[in-house]
């Protein structure tokens, strides 16, 4: 069998690749650099000239290749080497017809656990989001931003004490309106200091939180190890991260306790099968980062299936306000994905990933660009959300 062509598909607000063979057999993957994808898409394209006429099984030596043949890296190139990982995978899957999870050494739970997206402008909204989550079934929601979902278009200014006073007391109304059977995974999208990261943590200590994910902005190891040596609750992080040498500093400096590799942009299902077994040696827990379609959802349930380490899974629902409807993100461009029951999700059964571009797909789902911009701060700078 034969890779006959390698072709990047910019459609809504996601970016795919499909790699054709010439056995008839599609692999289909995603990319995750959501920031840079006509940059992603380009270098799926190069590497395509590599691939095109040779055989799609030898994954790890292809993996390999495009990532040192010239090493140069970084999240637009990593991105395409995670959407084709993924396909090749998917291709290798179907050609001896089992889920991925089956090559990997197969499964040892057969669903995953997740929590789903509460988004809001205000505290009233994440509340309500919160409720109506828990009453769905979820037992973990995430995505919980304690400083808010503010319009990136609003000028931000506020007091350090009104910030961290006011984001402590939202974790509060929180955990008081759904309970201690219901996990609280905090996220803070990268914009406090250090100082502050830590302030607010040991302020929501007492609420319990399963972790404290991305106080800070993913440049510094030192300080997100300072962070963790001065609070008592779980740092998340990684889902910014592109290599595994990246998930290795953190867990040799104590900075982390839940790795957040994204499958469609740490290096595909290769990357992220690496970073579990780096983050076991460690005995550390894995969260997939997910805020993309059910492609990037699918690959990440095949590495849920078969780690021994895997935590919980990010289930990018939608939420109203923010995002006009409440279902699964994505979920009309792709079939094969079952519903959530009680809070976890069946592991896809079928083969490759498990997932398929509905039909037609190109003229249904046209590509929309993300424009570039940050919230501008009132002295004119810009901030962190």
């Amino acid at each position: 069998m034969k890779i006959t062509k390698v072709e990047p598909l910019l459609l809504d607000r996601f970016l795919y690749v499909r790699v054709h063979t010439d056995a008839g057999i599609t692999g289909l993957g995603e990319s995750g650099t959501w920031g840079q994808l006509e940059a992603s898409a380009a270098a799926i394209t190069k590497y395509g000239e590599y691939l095109i006429g040779r055989d799609p099984f030898p994954i790890e030596h292809h993996w390999n290749v495009m990532l040192r043949a010239n090493h140069f890296t970084g999240t637009a190139v990593t991105g395409a080497v995670s959407a084709i990982d993924i396909a090749l995978w998917d291709i290798k899957g179907k050609f001896f017809n089992v889920p991925v999870y089956e090559l990997l050494g197969g499964k040892i739970r057969h669903k995953a656990r997740l929590y789903g997206h509460v988004k809001g402008r205000s505290i009233e909204t994440l509340v309500q989001e919160a409720v109506r989550l828990k009453e769905a079934g979820f037992t973990a929601l995430g995505h919980l931003n304690p400083l808010l979902d503010e319009d990136v278009d609003q000028p931000y200014y506020k007091p350090h004490a009104a910030k961290i006073e006011e984001a402590i007391d939202n974790v509060r109304r929180l955990r008081e309106a759904v309970g201690p059977k219901v996990d609280l995974c905090i996220e803070i999208h990268r914009r406090l200091t250090p100082p502050e990261a830590i302030a607010l943590g040991r302020g929501i200590e007492k609420y319990t939180p399963m972790f404290y994910e991305d106080p800070l902005r993913p440049n510094s190891f030192d300080a997100m190890a300072e962070v963790a040596a001065h609070i008592n609750i779980p740092i998340a992080t990684g889902e910014r991260f592109h290599s595994l040498y990246q998930f290795q500093t953190l867990l040799t400096r104590n900075a982390v306790q839940y790795l957040r590799p994204d499958v469609c942009l740490c290096g595909g299902i290769t990357g992220a099968k690496k970073i579990a077994a780096l983050a076991e040696a460690h005995d550390a827990w894995v969260v997939p980062h997910n805020p993309l379609s059910p492609v990037s959802t699918a690959a990440c349930l095949q590495i849920a299936a078969c780690i021994p380490n895997f935590a919980i899974q990010e289930y990018p629902s939608r939420t109203p306000e923010l995002d006009g409807g409440t279902a699964l993100l994505g979920n009309d461009l792709a079939t094969g994905l079952a519903e959530q029951v009680d809070g976890f999700i069946a592991i896809p059964g079928g083969a490759g990933i498990g997932v398929e571009l509905v039909a037609d797909v190109e003229r249904k789902f046209p590509y929309r660009p993300r424009p570039i911009k940050m919230r501008p701060h009132v002295d004119g700078s810009m901030v962190d959300q």
